[in-house]
């Protein structure tokens, strides 16, 4: 459970920070687009955002058909899309198997316990509730690893939906 915790931790972290970079570049380029202030190809820097705007680009300079552009378009919006979606599965399976690790350590935790019982007899009922006790710490790590991973993903997931509608825009304005 430790290695999925750390594991959540390394992945919540690093699409933090991607999906920052990304809102950051989009929200630069819907405003440059909408007013109009600066030339767009200097604020593209080398992110999923700046290669979407930038294939767009591209095809509007080769004097695409507008259905291909249109196409050519969506192709790079779902390539985006995909970019900021990456890893995000690894986050929604520790979050669903985290609890399930942490009730599988304890029913060993307590099967642990009554061989221990069966071998000594039922001389120590504080031992036996100390044993439980600290089986059931399993199902607590579980439950914490899985709540933490929960609140990262939504939040990236929340973040990637920002990012997807200032995509959007940047399609219909390009």
């Amino acid at each position: 459970m430790i290695i999925s915790a750390i594991i959540a931790t390394v992945v919540s972290v690093e699409r933090i920070i991607f999906s920052s970079m990304n809102l950051k570049r989009a929200k630069q380029l819907t405003l440059s687009v909408e007013s109009q202030r600066a030339s767009i190809g200097t604020l593209l820097g080398k992110d999923v955002v700046s290669e979407m705007v930038q294939k767009i680009l591209d095809d509007k300079a080769q004097n695409f058909p507008q259905s291909i552009q249109q196409d050519r378009a969506d192709a790079a919006f779902i390539h985006a899309k995909d970019e900021l979606g990456a890893r995000l599965w690894i986050l929604d399976t520790i979050v669903t198997a985290a609890p399930l690790m942490g009730l599988l350590g304890t029913i060993f935790g307590i099967v642990d316990t009554f061989l221990a019982l069966s071998k000594s007899g039922m001389s120590d009922p504080a031992g036996v509730s100390a044993g439980i006790g600290t089986a059931l710490y399993a199902t607590a790590l579980g439950i914490s690893i899985a709540l933490i991973g929960l609140f990262a993903f939504n939040f990236l997931s929340d973040r990637n939906e920002r990012i997807g509608e200032h995509l959007k825009m940047l399609i219909l304005r390009l």
